[in-house]
């Protein structure tokens, strides 16, 4: 039988629950097309809006954003992005900005009001641009004022993962303008000595350097303020340049400080004498919100060498050099000055896909819920730290963030209970009497021994004795240098082992009146030579092939 409804009955209304729940769409993030000259980066790569979209957010990038890194369009729509015509549609529809360089007056002028502003702003080197943003009560988040100290933030740290790369390409730069091999080469053709680079400042952008160059088989030599990064320079093939003078160069955040005059006088000192030395100078020093400080100076360039190149990677602050020319590479006294300020955008699709990765991870400290939605927490100290301005209020400069309490000192292990009176502790001599009465029980054995056993066997009991002593005097004063304590302890017992059994099979000698031993005795001798020599030999070539593995 079938049931309907009839047409006089009135369709039953659907009830509230039976409405499907409205789907609240993500905040957009816009990416616009970098505007500074010479920048090639974009801030998002088409791997990363798959990430974002799976994070619920809606992605819009300007067409043409990822060109200079050779990322087309296409690649952003087959990711899920939409590729928006013109920069201004970007800024005005988009709820977050992801940006590489400080926006221009005209991007801000641009920004929807209320929006929140994602990339490196400088602060310090712009309180006008920071005034600006304020007026469009925007939120910014300046990745360049992370707080570097907490272990947890490293993976935002885009200072880091930019240094890198800057540090690697001012190492090819300078092997580009460099008329000569890295590495030393001895040929037919004459002997090549290797190339001589002194690197100032062994910051993440110093030592990608110092990493670099020794790698590409150049001498390496580097210095810093901080002393603590000396192991550093050491572990990647260069050799630290102490300067003689005693003073902490740690300004904290893994940034130096300014030294005292003092300190300057004696570390130009030691500049100019590494740049009569050096073929390459280097130069990475930088301290946030100051100019460049002044580390080779002109009398210095032209106690180089001809042929020299300096790589001033300070040059966007003025420079490390003298001489050197923002944005140029220019010749002088002989040497090649590059003061290029576009080093990371050099390799812009490395630098881009790092760059990122890092406001990927910030994303999704701000979106925990993965629903589209963003929470600036200012109780996170990471957040906070980023934060310049929240809704048009500027929040810069952030308190210092609160750093796990050191560790209290580890309490001193207890002392050992004193010995009894009739005993001894470990490690401890006897006592006189106690001492006493072991020889008095090994003379008595030693004289039952020599009454009553066969001449045969007291030959056999005074060399296993002898063993004993000399065996025990041996092994404990083997000193393990190449191996663990235990191999060499095993080696020396070897040893005698070794000794003993060749004193077994040998002949007896002419006119000598010792007894040939049994056959069971030449068995047991030839055994343990064999399996001696298996041990012996076979921990030397597990040594040597160990000591192989630390030669380059």
């Amino acid at each position: 039988m079938q049931i309907g409804v009839s047409a006089g009955t009135p369709a039953a209304e659907p009830r509230a629950s039976d409405t499907p729940p409205v789907a609240v769409p993500g905040l957009l993030i816009g990416v616009p097309k970098e505007t500074a000259p010479g920048e090639k980066r974009v801030a998002t790569v088409p791997d990363v809006v798959q990430k974002l979209v799976k994070l619920g957010f809606s992605v819009a990038v300007e067409s043409g954003a990822g060109d200079a890194a050779n990322f087309a369009d296409d690649t952003y729509r087959a990711a899920g992005a939409q590729v928006v015509p013109t920069a201004a549609e970007v800024w005005s529809r988009s709820d977050i900005v992801f940006k590489v360089r400080p926006p221009s007056p005209a991007e801000v002028d641009a920004l929807r009001e209320g929006a929140t502003l994602v990339g490196f702003v400088w602060p310090a080197q712009n309180p006008e641009l920071m005034q600006q943003l304020a007026a469009r009560r925007a939120t910014v988040l300046a990745i360049d004022a992370l707080p570097r100290q907490l272990s947890r933030a490293q993976k935002m740290d885009a200072l880091t993962s930019m240094a890198g790369i800057s540090g690697y390409r001012a190492v090819i730069e300078a092997a580009n303008a460099f008329g000569r091999f890295f590495n030393g080469q001895v040929t037919a053709a004459g002997k090549i000595p290797p190339a001589r680079v002194f690197i100032a400042g062994a910051g993440v952008a110093g030592l990608a350097a110092i990493g670099t160059a020794a790698n590409l088989g150049a001498i390496v030599r580097a210095n810093d303020t901080r002393a603590e990064v000396a192991d550093q320079v050491v572990s990647l093939g260069g050799e630290f340049v102490k300067v003689d003078y005693e003073e902490e160069g740690s300004g904290g955040g893994g940034y130096a400080k300014v030294m005292s005059e003092g300190f300057q006088q004696a570390q130009r000192e030691m500049y100019a004498r590494e740049a009569k030395d050096a073929d390459i100078i280097i130069t990475t020093a930088l301290i946030p919100g100051k100019p460049a400080p002044k580390l080779i100076t002109a009398e210095m360039v032209r106690t180089m060498k001809p042929g020299s190149v300096i790589v001033d990677m300070a040059a966007e602050q003025g420079g490390n050099c003298e001489l050197t020319e923002p944005g140029q590479a220019v010749v002088k006294h002989g040497v090649t000055i590059i003061g290029y300020t576009d080093l990371v955008s050099r390799l812009a699709k490395q630098s881009s896909t790092l760059y990122s990765n890092n406001l990927l991870r910030l994303a999704e400290e701000l979106c925990k819920g993965k629903d589209g939605r963003i929470d600036v927490n200012m109780e996170d100290d990471a957040i906070r730290g980023l934060t310049v301005i929240k809704e048009g209020e500027i929040t810069w400069p952030a308190p210092p963030p609160k750093l796990p309490a050191a560790k209290p000192p580890a309490k001193p292990a207890a002392v050992a209970a004193a010995p009894k009176a009739h005993g001894h502790g470990p490690g401890e001599p006897m006592a006189a009497k106690t001492l006493a009465i072991v020889f008095g029980v090994g003379a008595l054995l030693f004289l039952l021994v020599g009454l009553f056993a066969p001449a045969s066997f007291l030959a056999h009991f005074t060399v296993f004795v002898l063993a004993c002593f000399v065996g025990y005097m041996v092994v404990w004063n083997v000193t393990p240098s190449l191996h663990t304590p235990l191999m060499s302890v095993t080696n020396a017992i070897s040893s005698i082992i070794a000794i003993g059994a060749l004193i077994q099979v040998a002949p007896p000698l002419a006119g000598g009146t010792a007894d040939r031993p049994s056959g069971l005795i030449l068995v047991l001798a030839v055994l343990a030579l064999t399996l001696t020599a298996i041990n012996m030999f076979g921990g030397f070539a597990v040594t040597r092939r160990m000591l192989a593995m630390f030669r380059k």
